[in-house]
């Protein structure tokens, strides 16, 4: 009788040290969460994002995602998505060093806009345009066509509205977040950002006279030049101001004759396209209208890539350039 009761009390022991191991070892609701945001499924709730005036619920994280435009793009490989992503294209010009290894993974579906039989060919479930114009029958067809495909859609809303600000730019990283269930990479990306961007404008904030800026994107007989675009708001944090603001669009035709009157006294050259920087630069120190205008007899240029004033994650790189070449003795 003493050796049953001794044999039972070993057993429940027994039993009792496998629960407390097993609870031991079982992982943690704090694991639990790390494991889901590193797989990308940090939710089974619908995700609901308003965009553009239009309501989107994201039942789950999209698997098979095209990227389209370069900020669209570096987005999604900031946010370490390159896994989720079925496609990319439509690039300015280079990818940030840091994302090109995670760049590589992705399939490039054309250079510019894909055709929409290359694009459905990829199988995608999720379209991420940075420009509108992704969206028509002429590129991959309207966001009605992709949701009637299966294929949902978010336009970058920073890239399509006037005067679009730095918390503009953040609400989309942060929607993308959300989207893709990775809304703790997007808040760390985001302060990052905002970290970078303030240091550099706390060296200029106090300037109280700020450099005249005049941004040359393209135009012979006319230029054509950044207004109330995401440009002017990084020039003004950079310690500028942009000579053409006060026009009521984006990016603008203005003439010759005003950017004499205006008398910038730096100018800003957007570098993408067949046509050069070098070449843009040349075009206008040989302009025969420019000559007296100060930034052309100081030879004043700062080269900015087309990515970089866009509505992305190289605000940070746009505002440090532009307050470099704006006031050097402050770096």
């Amino acid at each position: 009788m003493i050796s049953v009761k001794r044999n039972l009390a070993a057993s429940i022991g027994f039993l009792f040290l496998c629960i407390m191991t097993a609870c031991n070892q079982a992982p943690s609701s704090e694991q639990k969460a790390e494991t889901a945001e590193a797989s990308g499924s940090g939710s089974d709730q619908p995700v609901i994002i308003e965009n553009m005036g239009r309501t989107i619920t994201f039942e789950e994280a999209p698997k098979r995602a095209v990227a389209l435009n370069q900020h669209a793009t570096e987005i999604m490989l900031a946010l370490g998505l390159e896994d989720s992503m079925a496609g990319t294209a439509f690039l300015d010009d280079e990818i940030l060093p840091q994302y090109q290894e995670a760049y590589e993974k992705v399939p490039v579906l054309s250079d510019k806009y894909p055709s929409q039989e290359v694009f459905l060919g990829a199988e995608p479930d999720f379209a991420y345009a940075g420009w509108e114009s992704a969206f028509s029958e002429k590129a991959l067809g309207t966001v009605e066509q992709l949701e009637d495909a299966g294929v949902k859609s978010y336009l970058q809303q920073s890239s399509n509205m006037n005067g679009p600000s730095m918390d503009d730019v953040f609400e989309d990283i942060l929607n993308i977040g959300r989207i893709f269930r990775v809304e703790d990479r997007a808040k760390e990306l985001v302060e990052s950002m905002k970290e970078d961007m303030n240091a550099v404008h706390e060296k200029v904030k106090d300037v109280k006279d700020p450099v005249k800026v005049f941004v040359y994107d393209s135009g012979e007989k006319e230029p054509f030049t950044a207004a109330q675009n995401f440009l002017n708001e990084m020039i003004t944090l950079a310690g500028g101001s942009n000579i053409f603001d006060d026009i009521e669009k984006g990016w603008a035709t203005a003439s010759w004759e005003e950017v004499v009157n205006r008398n910038p006294e730096i100018i800003v050259i957007i570098d993408y396209g067949d046509t050069t920087a070098d070449q843009k630069k040349e075009f206008l120190l040989n302009h025969p209208a420019l000559t007296d205008v100060e930034a052309i007899k100081q030879k004043r240029f700062v080269v900015l890539p087309l990515s970089a004033g866009s509505e992305g994650i190289r605000g940070p790189y746009a505002i440090e350039t532009l307050a470099k070449a704006f006031y050097p003795e402050k770096f």
